[in-house]
């Protein structure tokens, strides 16, 4: 079998498992829950709802907005320009926005296998059409999210679309659940665990040298975020601290805190952005949530690293 024989199997495996996405979401019910403080998931998916509610990012459209790829040849490891719209109800681009946590726009990357991640913030060159530059280090598909509020809408949407990256697919095992992540030097330490259906605290603390990092850098608007994504559909949750920065009684570090909560049980990969020293960097865990969940022993730990492009 050549090259564009396995991705094309692999991508139609994928329109499959996508096709359920929607029964098993719904059926999963919310991801996300607004907390005490405030802050809880993009999207709108917190909260009180009337009924179930499809976890973020597993819909390309919702209520009658497009996530819309205007590029559509992207090769791994190769710098590209990727361009999209956001489409109305009419199906123009959309042009007026409602900024969420300091941008109109975020854009959040992950391939299948839920390896290189990347969180970046599009420039919209006009007419409603964004561009960011893009790297897919490796081939396989790629999802690509979009966290927005377009002007008209009833509330913040995530939205979600595949991209290919043309090539020999080569899924990367997901390493095994670790309570320390090592990126650039730092070390991230997680504490609590996921309760499918409930609000979970999770603690996460940074230090550097051994040495508790207390001047975290706010960094849109919090001292950390947190992105979620469940392993097989990448239905996606996007939390943000308990606290924010000059609410007199937040501190920068070294503990970050947050209340999220997870549809249902499996396996979770986390990515915490934080700043410090003007880089913002991903520390990134496995994490399991209820008792059935269990992740082959396949990988080297946890870890986690990536600097922003922003």
């Amino acid at each position: 079998m050549n090259t564009a024989t396995k991705l094309g199997a692999y991508v139609v495996g994928l329109a499959a498992v996508f096709g359920g996405a929607a029964g098993i979401g719904t059926a999963a019910g919310p991801v996300g829950k607004a907390d005490e403080g405030g802050h809880g998931s993009h999207g709108g998916h917190g909260g009180t709802t009337a009924g179930p509610v499809l976890p973020g990012g597993l819909q390309v459209s919702q209520d009658g907005f497009t996530l819309h790829p205007r590029t559509t040849d992207v090769r791994p490891g190769v710098p590209t320009d990727f361009r999209f719209t956001i489409d109305g109800p009419d199906g123009k681009p959309v042009t007026r926005f409602t900024p969420l946590h300091g941008k109109r726009l975020h854009l959040i990357i992950a391939r299948r296998d839920l390896s290189g991640f990347q969180h970046l913030h599009p420039t919209e060159i006009g007419g409603g059409v964004w561009e960011v530059a893009v790297v897919l280090p490796k081939a396989g598909a790629y999802r690509f999210f979009t966290d927005v509020r377009p002007e008209g809408a009833k509330e913040a949407l995530t939205l979600g679309v595949d991209v290919a990256a043309a090539g020999d697919y080569r899924p990367v095992p997901l390493p095994r659940p670790e309570q320390v992540a090592k990126v650039d030097g730092y070390e991230v330490k997680l504490a609590g665990a996921l309760t499918p259906g409930k609000a979970s605290e999770l603690t996460l603390s940074v230090s550097k040298d051994g040495r508790p990092v207390t001047d975290l850098e706010p960094y849109l608007e919090a001292y950390g975020h947190l992105v979620a994504l469940r392993q097989g559909d990448l239905a996606y949750l996007h939390v943000h601290p308990d606290g924010e920065p000059g609410d007199g009684r937040t501190e920068p570090g070294p503990d970050v805190t947050f209340y999220a909560e997870v549809p249902s049980s499996g396996v979770y990969r986390l990515y915490l952005d934080f700043q410090h020293g003007g880089k913002v960097r991903t520390a990134e865990f496995t994490v399991t949530a209820g008792p059935s969940a269990t992740v082959p022993d396949q990988g080297e730990g946890a870890g986690g690293h990536g600097e922003h492009t922003h």
